[in-house]
């Protein structure tokens, strides 16, 4: 599953690829948590175990990506 995250005053977005097997809801409800704490970090861990961190008060936004199995490429895709 993908996460971008877009950074304020900035034109790249960060992206982290967490494991398969996470679970969107929890990851989801663990990402609103965070972000109702302005003074805190948000931190993802990404599937080879990297912890990227990124300061609530610079988060301009957060999109959660569909799990790798949802995902299609080529000429199969809908």
């Amino acid at each position: 599953m993908d996460i971008r995250i877009g950074v304020v005053h900035t034109t790249k977005e960060i992206e982290v690829e967490v494991a398969d097997d996470s679970n969107r809801d929890k990851l989801m409800d663990d990402i609103d948590a965070t972000l109702a704490r302005p003074d805190s970090v948000l931190w993802l861990t990404d599937r080879r175990g990297r912890r990227v961190g990124v300061p609530v008060a610079r988060v301009a936004y957060v999109e959660v990506g569909a799990a790798s199995e949802d995902r299609r490429v080529g000429f199969g895709a809908p």
